[in-house]
């Protein structure tokens, strides 16, 4: 009779290898102590029984699963792609199980899959956008899991915000565009309303009235490409024609910059300065070449699973007396300016 594997327990592998059950569980266990000698029967017998350790198990034991949600919107951008790939690198190199949640949609299918990982105990969610409600960030804290909020205004105790100072960025555009001589500048936004694309079309305005320029705004649709285009149309055709644009993401500047060379017949940036926020690959081919932002998504990965890592290696300083609550902490990083030949004077 074939032996079923998923059967074979650590108390067989003690009983082949004639060590105790409590060798095993040390030879499975990073750090534990455990000598040469018995390391290797155990994995001799291990290995002829085809034991394999039963890591959720181990986990809920200890209370911890090692699942992590990514609660993410527009998965399909090269930004928020990027952004997942990094971070379920680091999330597997610490030894975690990254859950994907799409909140693209607006039915209920985001509350059933949240409440899916939280039937799963999961041990934390990551909020990648300011899409995403911020009921699903308050009801992932109420169900005990650790947070970390990237792009979002959300302020909770015990977790980790990560952002970037956008209005900062949007200053530098206003600048750049003043220097190259364009005084009918414009911004190019998307109806998503999120934390950070409404910070930086507050920057760029503020920072064009301190410079004395009037500034046309237009949003229209998702932050995609196709947005981009017909963003391009509207601000294109009015009487006043700007002479510079900031496009909120690259990705809505590529449609742009699209429609204005083979609609409207506009060269770049002779006729019409572009910016974009992101720099997303496509950012840096030859037929975009576009000025942008770069955000620092390797470091906010890195950051987001270290600081994970070391709340659950420090659980005391995250287990306050009664009444008392820790904190959120929050971390403000700076986007790059890459300059590149949309923008003339560079």
């Amino acid at each position: 009779m074939a032996v079923d594997k998923a059967m074979i327990s650590a108390k067989d592998v003690a009983e082949l290898a004639g060590v105790s059950r409590s060798a095993v569980s040390r030879t499975y266990t990073p750090g534990a102590s455990v000598s040469a000698a018995t390391r290797e029967r155990v994995m001799r017998a291990a290995e002829q029984l085809g034991y394999h350790v039963n890591h959720l198990a181990r986990g809920l034991v200890r209370n911890r699963s090692g699942i992590v949600c990514l609660i993410v919107s527009e998965l399909a951008t090269p930004y928020r792609a990027s952004l997942v790939r990094l971070l379920t690198q680091h999330l597997q190199e610490a030894g975690k199980i990254a859950m994907l949640i799409n909140t693209d949609r607006s039915d209920d299918s985001v509350s059933q899959a949240l409440q899916q990982a939280i039937n799963f105990r999961a041990d934390a969610s990551f909020v990648l956008s300011g899409m995403p409600d911020s009921a699903i960030a308050r009801l992932c804290h109420r169900h005990g899991q650790r947070l970390v909020l990237i792009n979002r205004n959300d302020v909770l105790p015990g977790s980790l915000s990560i952002n970037l100072d956008n209005e900062e960025a949007a200053g530098k555009v206003v600048m750049a565009f003043a220097r190259a001589g364009c005084r009918r500048i414009a911004f190019a936004n998307s109806l998503a309303g999120t934390p950070s694309l409404m910070a930086r079309e507050r920057g760029f305005l503020l920072a064009a009235e301190a410079a004395g320029l009037a500034v046309s705004v237009e949003r229209f649709g998702t932050t995609s490409y196709e947005s981009g285009q017909i963003l391009a149309h509207r601000l294109l055709t009015r009487r006043e024609r700007p002479d510079a644009v900031f496009c909120v993401t690259d990705l809505l500047a590529c449609g742009f910059m699209d429609e204005a060379r083979h609609r409207f017949a506009l060269r770049i940036p002779e006729d019409l300065c572009v910016a974009g926020f992101d720099d997303i690959p496509q950012a840096g081919w030859s037929s975009y070449n576009l000025t942008t932002f770069t955000q620092p998504v390797e470091q906010f990965a890195r950051e987001a699973v270290a600081w994970l890592v070391a709340e659950e290696e420090n659980e005391e300083n995250i287990a306050p007396a009664l009444g008392q609550e820790i904190p959120g902490e929050t971390r403000m990083y700076h986007a790059d300016f890459v300059w590149r030949g949309t923008l003339r004077g560079g």
